[in-house]
């Protein structure tokens, strides 16, 4: 761990939080036990999860990706485990880029784990992120809470998710701990897990329990699989309609506008917000590193 001073900036979408580390030439070393401590909300900085910015080309996991997308969003949970994607995540790194003066309004790719992803950063401050095309699994998924079971859908959406339509989004307990889910393997590397329920048409409210975070305000990936799984309940595949669908989803801290088109290319947008910046106390680092 260096002793230079780093510095960071917060940012949220839809109050998805981040703690931003910008590290252009990847120098500087982010441990996940590091990574835990400036997301701890009480002894850190406090984040949903922390956005490593680095240059495609200047890290291992991306430099394959460097040709498509100068930048790479190595993206961390707040526990400090590694993740493939963040929907919000790649919305409040659009923001940060333009924040710091490294692109503009228009078009922006961005590498992440889960491949490159297209942006459009928009003139009134909305943010549209192109989030690849769904995967749908036909094995059976059932999510617990307490005493209450429900069917849930298995959508990838370049990370894992179990999406339950529920009668009362109360019905998913407080979320502290991570619901039950089986069967036994079938999500190895663990799961985001969505509770939903309607609130018109085409309109959606949902919670979610985030794997490595536990309950948080937002998640772009799993209000795009809310949204795929809504449409197949709703008979409105895209890919069976030939015609694009728009779904209105509302979290705790905010909404997400999610549009899956006939090729199966899904669309979320929404706003990012910078609230602060500053520099990260060297002696602190030091005594975890210690």
């Amino acid at each position: 761990m260096t002793t230079s001073q780093i510095a960071f900036l917060k940012g949220h979408g839809t109050e998805n939080d981040f703690v931003i580390v910008p590290d252009p030439d990847n120098a500087v070393d982010l441990p996940a036990s590091v990574v835990a401590k400036l997301c701890d909300r009480r002894a850190g900085i406090g984040g949903d999860g922390l956005l490593h910015v680095v240059r495609s080309a200047a890290h291992p996991e991306a430099k394959a990706m460097a040709a498509e997308a100068e930048w790479f969003m190595d993206y961390r949970n707040a526990d400090g485990s590694i993740a493939e994607m963040c929907g919000n995540g790649v919305r409040v790194f659009a923001r940060y880029l333009q924040h710091s003066g490294a692109v503009e309004e228009g078009d922006l790719a961005v590498a992440t784990r889960g491949g490159v992803k297209k942006a459009h950063l928009a003139k009134n401050g909305d943010i549209t992120v192109s989030m690849g095309r769904a995967l749908l699994s036909g094995s059976g998924v059932t999510v617990s809470v307490g005493d209450r079971s429900w069917d849930a859908r298995n959508v990838s959406m370049g990370n894992p998710h179990a999406v339950a339509f529920v009668d009362d989004l109360a019905h998913a307990g407080d979320l502290f701990t991570e619901p039950s889910y089986g069967p036994a393997g079938v999500y190895p590397d663990g799961v985001n897990i969505e509770f939903v329920v309607d609130r018109g048409p085409r309109h959606v409210a949902m919670r979610v329990h985030e794997r490595g975070s536990g309950e948080t305000r937002s998640c772009g990936t799993g209000a795009c699989a809310v949204a795929v799984a809504a449409a197949r309940r709703d008979a409105a595949d895209p890919a069976q309609t030939g015609a694009p669908v728009t779904y209105t989803v509302d979290l705790p801290g905010g909404t997400l506008v999610i549009t899956e088109h006939p090729d199966g290319e899904i669309e979320m947008t929404g706003a990012a917000v910078i609230v602060a910046e500053g520099k990260i106390d060297p002696a602190w680092l030091e005594t975890l590193n210690g």
